[in-house]
């Protein structure tokens, strides 16, 4: 993924908080407040991702979190952390797992010059504003599957539709060739930004 270039400001800019950290916070809100309305006799609910249950799907969320410190913070690499994260991440408690989990990556992107570290993934070494960027789209994405798979609002905030477009657009053949999402699906005429992100991402909203 390329970053957004909405967080790089030049040299004499004046300091203050970096917008793709803000959307990064938000986005990780967005998705906690969704978790925090499951019930207890949804976990095994079916979603919009249809090899996965809702405890799959937030499990899924939770260790890409998990992932953050270990990248960005301390430099690891995908070999050094192998199967670290796999499995079942969320225990007896999966909202205070993914709090912790929210945590833990939003420490970690918010340190001082972190976003212009480079982190180690799978496909190869890239920014950690690319990375950072890259997890907020899937955070937006992930927080209506969850909403569709519950049953709460489904509305997205209009800042993380864009930035997520953005992000996602120039890679949607690979995404789909990945398996991990379905081949686009025209939107309906006249649809809002929302419906065609999702459209785009194979959703049927």
């Amino acid at each position: 993924m390329t970053p957004t270039t909405e967080h790089r400001t030049g040299p004499l800019a004046t300091p203050g908080p970096d917008p793709l950290l803000t959307r990064h916070a938000q986005a990780l809100d967005l998705f906690g407040d969704r978790v925090r309305q499951v019930r207890a006799d949804q976990w095994e609910a079916g979603t919009p991702c249809t090899e996965w249950t809702v405890r799959d799907l937030v499990n899924h969320l939770v260790s890409e979190q998990l992932w953050v410190p270990a990248l960005v913070r301390y430099g690891a690499t995908v070999e050094a952390i192998g199967d670290t994260f796999d499995g079942d991440m969320l225990g007896s408690d999966p909202a205070a797992s993914w709090e912790t989990a929210a945590h833990a990556a939003r420490e970690a992107f918010g340190a001082p010059r972190a976003l212009d570290r480079t982190v180690h993934l799978s496909y190869g070494d890239t920014g950690a504003d690319a990375y950072c960027a890259q997890m907020t789209a899937d955070l937006v994405v992930h927080a209506w599957d969850l909403s569709r798979a519950i049953g709460v609002d489904e509305q997205l905030p209009a800042d993380l539709v864009a930035l997520t477009m953005r992000e996602v657009a120039p890679y949607v053949a690979r995404l789909a060739e990945s398996g991990l999402f379905a081949e686009p699906v025209q939107p309906p005429p006249e649809a809002d930004e929302q419906t065609k992100l999702l459209c785009l991402l194979g959703r049927r909203p």
